[in-house]
């Protein structure tokens, strides 16, 4: 079976955050589990979004991730500092990805890498829409698909 690879060394990032592993994240086998790992990775996404100024949800347009791949290359344990590098590529009409990388700054170890798809969705119309002008001009440096 083919397995994900994902290479985001020619790609920038823009944002940056640390989370703590908390004792409450770690599984069976003693580290980090995939469903806090998600679940830290959509924290990033928001701190991200948020610092730049741009609302996921709002009350007739928002934003929701289409899909989420994660390559987990070391583990972690309770108490890691991690940080987390966030950036943004592929963009097209309707949306694009956010990407992460996930690295333990006290030895510099890569723990994972990320790639969330999202569009740009209004929820009254209920059906997916165009990218704001708003959101694409605070990104002028991305690659577009189309």
């Amino acid at each position: 079976m083919a397995r994900l690879q994902l290479d985001f060394s020619q790609q920038p990032f823009c944002y940056s955050t640390h989370m703590t592993v908390r004792s409450t994240d770690i599984n069976a086998s003693n580290h980090l589990g995939n469903d806090s790992m998600i679940s830290m990775i959509s924290e990033a996404r928001a701190r991200f979004l948020f610092d730049f100024g741009i609302r996921e949800t709002a009350e007739d347009d928002g934003i929701i991730v289409t899909d989420l791949a994660t390559m987990y290359r070391a583990e972690s344990h309770a108490r890691d500092q991690l940080l987390f590098e966030v950036g943004v590529m592929d963009f097209n009409r309707y949306g694009g990805d956010i990407i992460f990388r996930i690295t333990r700054p006290v030895d510099g170890t890569l723990i994972a890498l990320a790639k969330s798809g999202f569009v740009f969705f209004d929820y009254r119309l209920g059906k997916v829409a165009a990218m704001p002008e708003s959101f694409r001009g605070k990104f002028p440096a991305v690659n577009w698909l189309d």
